[in-house]
């Protein structure tokens, strides 16, 4: 197929509208058969329970050329077992883990003119998301659900290069114990956006959410888990029930341990041994690893050694391997990538 004239080199990260999409329908107890569709508007009730009470989850993946050509969804199972995961806690019914995966592949299929080419940098990111989609007044789960997944060209996360971040401890918590800080709902992004405009505002790329029961423990930015990287050598990761577990953070703690031969650890992380920490980054799907030179709290400056200017060597190393699993320049573990077309 034909690629779209897009200039790919150029791309910025942001929506681009593809000519297919899926959308399937929950209703009177059951998924209806799903659809691919060219609409790409979203017609509903002023009462739609996503407008008056969010119940709305998300995910986030991508689709890539490999180096031999092929396109590639990298861990769309993961994903879909997320997604089921967040179903559940926000009372949603389930879209089948085989026929989200299936869908997403169905997205991509039919529109592979908008998927990158190899060494271009952008990708295909993919959208599966579902909302309550009948009217509810009273406070309750919606009866009815539309589960959809639409695709978007975007260009790299960094442009012009990779240069680490300095985040700001916020004054903000973004979940609370035994809440929703775990599962990828929407409302935990709305509860962040006055937070990110604030960090902003005062010079700062980022936020440190710090636990909201005491404070005193590391969880996650508003949209990254955090990965730092001990003196000697070792790979740790926050532990808490009340952060996102990432796709990307779990693949890299493997990669680090299978790959790169390196101790992994995952536990709770208090904010008091950051200091101690030799390089740290910021992990998710959009950068894959956005590298953290320095954390202000309250105007009390905490430089990593890895510095201001490159990654960490380490996080460097981690980068480098994942992303060239994923393009196809070293092989993968089994199971981790879905080939969409050979």
């Amino acid at each position: 197929m034909e690629k779209k004239n897009i200039d790919w080199e150029n791309l910025g990260f942001g929506y681009i509208e593809t000519e297919k999409r899926y959308v399937s329908n929950f209703k009177d107890g059951a998924w209806d058969e799903g659809m691919l569709t060219a609409e790409a508007n979203v017609v509903m009730s002023e009462c739609a329970c996503v407008l008056q009470y969010a119940q709305t989850i998300f995910e986030g993946m991508k689709a890539y050329t490999t180096e031999k050509g092929q396109i590639v969804i990298f861990r769309p199972d993961l994903n879909a077992k997320r997604m089921a995961d967040s179903a559940k806690r926000l009372e949603m019914p389930v879209f089948p883990e085989e026929r989200f995966v299936d869908a997403v592949v169905k997205v991509v299929e039919a529109n592979k003119a908008y998927v990158p080419p190899y060494g271009s940098g952008a990708t295909l990111y993919l959208r599966p998301f579902m909302f309550g989609s009948n009217a509810v007044i009273g406070v309750k789960p919606a009866d009815e659900y539309q589960f959809r997944v639409f695709a978007t060209p975007v260009g790299p996360y960094f442009k012009g290069g990779v240069k680490p971040l300095t985040i700001c401890v916020s004054d903000f918590d973004r979940a609370a114990p035994h809440g929703t800080g775990n599962i990828k709902a929407g409302l935990n992004y709305a509860m962040s956006l006055h937070a990110i405009v604030t960090a902003h505002k005062n010079g700062y790329d980022e936020n440190m959410y710090l636990d909201a029961a005491t404070r005193t423990k590391v969880e996650e930015t508003g949209g990254a888990n955090f990965l730092f990287v001990t003196k000697d050598g070792k790979v740790v990761t926050p532990k808490s029930d009340s952060i996102l577990p990432s796709i990307t953070r779990r693949s890299l703690m493997a990669v680090a341990k299978d790959y790169l031969g390196l101790e992994v650890e995952e536990r709770e992380v208090y904010f008091d041994e950051i200091k101690d920490f030799a390089e740290c980054g910021l992990c998710g799907t959009a950068a894959v690893i956005s590298p953290v030179g320095k954390i202000v709290d309250h105007g009390k400056e905490i430089c990593l050694p890895s510095g201001m200017n490159q990654m960490g060597e380490i996080t460097k190393k981690l980068y480098d391997t994942l992303t060239g699993i994923q393009m196809g320049r070293i092989e993968a573990p089994d199971g981790w990538i879905k080939v969409v077309e050979a």
